[in-house]
């Protein structure tokens, strides 16, 4: 780890508890973590408002755990008032930490973060450094580039967690700091259980076995295509089920109609409300292979959950998304294609390739530690 003769002061501004854990609060509290383990002082600024209603499609936004351990967190930052950003970038500005780190993922969220980055820099001491997950979304919309290119511009360094984006960052900038380095593994979701425990505690069938599709249901991750693969006839000489585990981002009609219209409905369990943190290990241990069947993609922290779960991944060929599964190695990499994909479901099974790709993916996921990712942030500006 980093040597430093005193505790970096290190402020975090992102998604985090009370809002619901999935994939940016659960990173962000990891990462808090990550760098108290390494000898820093963190805190975390959370959002007081994060999406205003009519643009959160999900049942809420608010989590009913229990909060994370051993974290400082505030809730400070309102993501549409303006008087808001000036008043957290000043703040921040008087309190001079040595780091602000911004996680950045949609351009929604330029003006906001990109403001209070403007204000914190003012004071010439703290550096702000921005994980952008994405500066072209999946699902674009018109002044996206306008909005990346505000909140690009009010940085001073970047991290990037696939190669893609790492490409996109030169379309807004290319004289900044910017470093890829791998999204580091979700292990805080629980040990490994056997899966007949698994299979039993979320009441399925133990002579089953699932694949599973994890993770919000948005058109961009192509649960319609898995679907659609899923139906191919030659599936149905396998003992298995589709495990369809996260919450609807759009309405379910589209994928309710693939599964009436191939009489799929003895075949698929669908588990369409959101799954609690604590709840997250169950889905995974009871599954023999993930499937992110994406249409888009820049990089997926569901790669990494699995990877902590030892669980081999058939992953469409887009994005980031095969930077990280070694193809016939840890899984199957195919183009996004029904068919390719009911081929390699067939393979995987037929073939009895889950012992061999889940040893692999033991000794893969080795690459992607927390160290290294804190390791990789804080030399990107020599803090």
């Amino acid at each position: 780890m980093t040597d430093s003769p005193k505790p970096r002061k290190i402020a975090i501004v992102g998604s985090a508890y009370p809002l619901r854990g999935g994939g940016i609060a659960t990173f962000n509290e990891r990462m808090a973590k990550a760098f108290i383990d390494n000898g820093d002082e963190v805190k975390i600024y959370t959002f007081s408002l994060q999406y205003p209603s009519i643009l959160f499609p999900g049942k809420t936004q608010y989590s009913d755990e229990a909060p994370p351990e051993g974290l400082d967190i505030e809730v400070l930052v309102n993501s549409i008032n303006p008087f808001n950003w000036i008043k957290v970038g000043r703040y921040l500005k008087k309190l001079a930490p040595d780091l602000v780190i911004l996680r950045y993922w949609i351009p929604f969220m330029a003006p906001c973060l990109g403001t209070i980055a403007k204000f914190v820099r003012k004071n010439k001491k703290t550096k702000v450094i921005a994980i952008t997950d994405n500066v072209i979304p999946h699902e674009k919309k018109p002044g996206d580039t306008l909005l990346s290119r505000y909140f690009v511009k009010n940085v001073d360094a970047f991290i990037t967690m696939s190669k893609s984006v790492l490409n996109d960052l030169s379309q807004f900038d290319t004289q900044k700091p910017r470093k890829y380095t791998p999204h580091p593994l979700y292990d805080n979701f629980g040990a490994i259980i056997p899966k007949e425990t698994a299979k039993e505690q979320l009441d399925l069938d133990k002579n089953t076995n699932y694949i599973l599709f994890f993770g919000f249901i948005r058109d961009y991750k192509g649960l319609d295509i898995l679907l659609e693969a899923f139906a191919d006839r030659k599936l149905r000489e396998l003992p298995v089920k589709l495990l369809v585990a996260g919450e609807f981002y759009a309405k379910p009609d589209k994928y309710l109609e693939i599964i009436k219209k191939n009489d799929l409905e003895e075949h698929i369990e669908l588990r369409t409300d959101f799954i609690a943190n604590t709840d997250v290990h169950k889905y995974f241990c009871a599954s023999d292979v993930v499937v992110q069947p994406y249409k888009s993609a820049t990089q997926s922290g569901i790669t990494q959950v699995a990877y902590h779960f030892n669980k081999p991944m058939i992953t469409t060929n887009v994005g980031g998304l095969s930077e990280l599964i070694p193809d016939n190695k840890v899984g199957y990499v195919v183009n996004t294609d029904k068919e390719e994909i009911t081929e390699a479901i067939y393979k995987f099974y037929t073939l009895n390739k889950e012992q061999e790709f889940s040893t692999n993916a033991a000794e893969e996921k080795k690459k992607y530690s927390w160290e290294v990712f804190v390791e990789n942030l804080l030399t990107l500006l020599d803090i």
